[in-house]
C-alpha cells in the first residue's frame, strides 16, 4: 500500500504501538526516519533500536520503553509539518513544547536535530513533529 506520508505513518505506528503496550515495533527504513528514532533515543523516549535485514528487505526495529508502572514513556508524538502544509521557523521563534519538558523535532541545513540544537547552532528549518 503507498503511504503519501512515510513519516507520519512511522509516528503513528510508534504511537499505537507504545499505548498497546508493544514490547517493539518495525519501521520501514529510511536515513530521515533514522534520525528521527535517533533523537528519540538520546532524548529517552525510546528503549533502543535497530537496523534489521530480513529476506533482503531492511527495517528499523524499535524497543519501546516504559516506567515502574508499564505505562508509556512516551506520552505523546505529532505530525506538525505535513506534504500539504509545510510548517517552516527561524531560530527566534523555535516552539517550545510543554514548557522545556517536550522535544520539537526540526529538518535544518545542517541535518535533522533537536529544536533545542537549532536555537544553540542558530538555524532554523521545517518543524518535523513534537514529542512529549
Amino acid at each position: 500500500m503507498a503511504v503519501s506520508d512515510p513519516v507520519a505513518d512511522m509516528l503513528t505506528k510508534i504511537r499505537n504501538a507504545s499505548l498497546a503496550k508493544h514490547e517493539k515495533v518495525d519501521i520501514s527504513t529510511s536515513k530521515m526516519k533514522l534520525q528521527i528514532v535517533k533523537i528519540l533515543k538520546n532524548e529517552g523516549y525510546v528503549k533502543n533500536f535497530k537496523k534489521v535485514t530480513k529476506d533482503g528487505i531492511s527495517f528499523i526495529r524499535v524497543f519501546l520503553k516504559y516506567d515502574d508502572n508499564q505505562s508509556p514513556v512516551l506520552h505523546g508524538i505529532t505530525r506538525v509539518s505535513t506534504p500539504g502544509r509545510r510548517v517552516y521557523t527561524g531560530y527566534r521563534d523555535m516552539p517550545r513544547v510543554y514548557n522545556g519538558h517536550g522535544v520539537v523535532v526540526v529538518s535544518t541545513s545542517t541535518g535533522i536535530i533537536t529544536g533545542k540544537k537549532a536555537t544553540e547552532n542558530k538555524v532554523g528549518g521545517e518543524l518535523i513533529c513534537t514529542i512529549w
